[in-house]
């Protein structure tokens, strides 16, 4: 769970930054474009907390963060893929493929976040049942 945690802790703190730094001077052209990477830094920072407060209890959160981060990493990195091969030029100031490298590493932490938090949950329960049964 430490690992999923300090996972959430980079990418909650990471997405927003790297986000503001790629749209600066841009965003005002389509705001609604850099707030699902506030959104998603907000949701993995409250897993964050919530599993820091009560480990067993916000499992709950954490994991429907990633799931979250999941998803929107997933429309993300496959919409950039297809700017991409449609030729058109990303607002950041580094090459579009880059920028399709990064979003995939963020898609890839994402689903690993998502799986050693539900291994976590589901090796739990196994214990439980063992001490219970």
């Amino acid at each position: 769970m430490r690992v999923s945690r300090m996972l959430a802790l980079i990418l909650g703190l990471g997405a927003p930054i790297a986000e503001t730094i790629r749209r600066w001077g841009s965003w005002r052209d389509y705001p609604p474009a850099i707030l699902d990477d506030y959104l998603l830094g907000a949701m993995l920072l409250w897993g964050f907390l919530a599993v820091r407060r009560d480990p067993r209890g916000g499992r709950a959160v954490l994991a429907s963060a990633w799931g979250f981060a999941c998803g929107l990493g997933y429309y993300s990195f496959f919409e950039q893929v297809r700017r991409n091969r449609l030729g058109e030029v990303d607002p950041a100031s580094i090459p579009s493929s880059w920028v399709a490298v990064i979003k995939g590493v963020g898609l890839a932490v994402a689903l690993a976040g998502l799986i050693l938090t539900l291994w976590h949950c589901s090796g739990e329960e196994r214990e439980s049942g063992r001490a219970g049964g």
